[in-house]
């Protein structure tokens, strides 16, 4: 039995990586996880999440900022998937530290308990789930110069309906192609900037604590127990709580932006797949499907599967920090890892419509995180 530690291992993907090692067996699995009411609402133990690792690991309620509790969690483990982390990008942009305390220090955290233990560490590997958020906008061509990662997109263009990107150096309108690991990073959020400094001291520690380690850019994971609770990552969330209702479903920007959508199942596969694949250690990999979906897209899909009479405004509204697109390029995931998305987003996004169905859904709080973006001064609503 190889022992494996997993931070937020209660979260949407660290349940799905829990569930993932239990049944293939061989695993003895740790969770630490401090249940934290944004994620597992007021009640966690009663929460989707929680009840469906119940009995596949060891639980540890505890924070990864405890350096007590995290030594307790990594006694005898061999791997540490490290999931653990706030994550909602606009909302790290007033939240700035609480967002640098769990993610950053929390990271520092597991390596002083590794570093404490000296010798009698017995971890081998450790694996960051990481985010595409860190290459900001990503990788464009130019037809002029070529391959380019641009600037943030101006507030003054967009409140002009002018969503586009363009390259800074020649100002030519850009073509969006798939994102590679070696697009330099270019953080546009202090979420993104968190998951690179946590990339980049496992760059630097692992290596002088003999220690093995991958780190995974997450594309926009969704699936069946996706957070219905926190307004502050998932539009598939906010848009399910909102149509069954029938409320307005208000899309910010011009609805034509796109995310690279990967079911979790999916990305549980790919970060087991890299216990047992010696070829990703010290590497950087793209976890997604590889394909771009609008966010009008998803909202229609969603609509028709909920048979809601929600209507869909597309606002011009726009948050400070949001991507215009992203796709990622899979290849590396592929060649390491033998990676292969497995469920297509019609596949997965049903199953998801049919969990939420089950689920007692009651207010997420999306118009209160609006207004605190609004506030903080990330949110920009046009006049309409």
């Amino acid at each position: 039995m190889h022992k494996v530690l997993i931070t937020g291992g209660a979260g949407f993907i660290g349940s799905a990586i829990v569930n993932r090692l239990h049944s293939e067996g061989g695993w003895d699995v740790t969770v630490l996880d401090s249940l934290s009411e944004q994620i597992h609402g007021r009640e966690p133990e009663s929460s989707y999440l929680y009840r469906s690792i119940q009995g596949k690991c060891r639980f540890i309620r505890g924070d990864v900022r405890d350096l007590n509790a995290m030594l307790e969690a990594i006694d005898g483990v061999e791997y540490v998937i490290h999931l653990a982390a706030e994550t909602g990008t606009g909302q790290s942009m007033y939240e700035i530290n609480r967002y640098n305390e769990v993610n950053v220090m929390g990271t520092s955290n597991l390596l002083q308990a590794i570093s404490t233990k000296g010798k009698s560490s017995t971890v081998r590997k450790i694996v960051l789930s990481s985010s595409r958020s860190v290459y900001g906008e990503g990788k464009y061509s130019c037809p002029n110069c070529g391959f380019v990662n641009p600037s943030p997109r101006t507030g003054e263009r967009m409140l002009a309906g002018d969503f586009n990107l363009y390259c800074d150096s020649c100002g030519a309108k850009l073509t969006l192609v798939a994102t590679t690991e070696d697009t330099p990073a270019k953080p546009h959020s202090l979420y993104a900037f968190t998951k690179l400094a946590q990339e980049q001291m496992l760059a630097t520690m692992c290596p002088a604590l003999g220690l093995d380690y991958t780190v995974f850019r997450f594309q926009n994971v969704y699936g069946v127990g996706q957070s219905l609770d926190n307004p502050y990552t998932g539009i598939l969330s906010v848009f399910s709580t909102r149509m069954l209702r029938n409320q307005p479903i208000n899309i910010f920007e011009d609805g034509l932006e796109s995310r690279d959508f990967v079911n979790v199942k999916d990305v549980a596969v790919g970060v087991v797949a890299s216990l047992i694949h010696p070829e990703s250690n010290g590497e950087t990999i793209n976890l997604g499907s590889g394909v771009n979906t609008s966010v009008i897209d998803i909202a229609n899909i969603l609509k028709d599967a909920y048979a809601s009479s929600s209507e869909i405004n597309i606002t011009g509204d726009f948050r400070i920090g949001d991507i215009a697109h992203n796709k990622a390029d899979i290849t590396k995931a592929r060649n390491l890892l033998g990676f292969e998305p497995s469920v297509s987003l019609h596949d997965g996004l049903n199953a998801f419509c049919k969990w939420v169905g089950t689920e007692a859904v009651g207010d997420n709080g999306y118009e209160r995180s609006l207004e605190e973006m609004e506030h903080a001064g990330m949110f920009v609503r046009k006049q309409h």
